[in-house]
């Protein structure tokens, strides 16, 4: 049997409506100091992390955490034998603590990153290099965020 305009144009409401009610509510995941210590972990495993090197360029007080700008800077001369070959960011109270993960060579010229990240609350952020060496330098910076990112309910 043929199906007649009228039937398919109630299917295809129908399929509209029910495609505007939600299934799933996503809330945010509550971030934590133990979390960030997990990712750090993920990434350098049990290699001693120092402290120097790394310098991260980041606003101490933020008006708005949705786009905070940040420059991580590396002393390094990027040469054959010593150069940076990755950047890590991580924070301490975003849902997903490791925001940022930049390789670079010999051959990137410059040992320095530059981007905008989401800040949820005011909370420490971390930026780690890992040296052609295979050790792992870092620097660490609080922030403070007056309007929090990453906290918006889904719907």
């Amino acid at each position: 049997m043929p199906t007649t305009r009228r039937q398919f144009l109630s299917l295809a409401g129908g399929v509209t409506a029910a495609g505007t009610i939600p299934i799933v509510t996503l809330r945010p995941l509550q971030a934590n100091p133990a979390m960030l210590n997990t990712a750090i972990r993920n990434v350098v495993g049990e290699a001693p992390v120092r402290t120097g090197k790394v310098r991260l360029d980041i606003p101490p007080l933020v008006e708005n955490g949705n786009t905070v700008p940040m420059t991580v800077t590396v002393a390094s001369p990027m040469t054959a034998d010593d150069h940076v070959k990755s950047i890590h960011v991580f924070n301490e109270k975003n849902p997903q603590p490791n925001i940022g993960n930049f390789y670079l060579g010999p051959s990137s010229g410059r040992a320095q990153v530059a981007t905008r990240i989401r800040l949820a609350d005011t909370q420490r952020v971390v930026a780690i290099a890992r040296l052609s060496d295979d050790t792992f330098w870092q620097v660490a910076v609080d922030v403070v965020v007056t309007l929090a990112a990453c906290t918006e309910e889904m719907n």
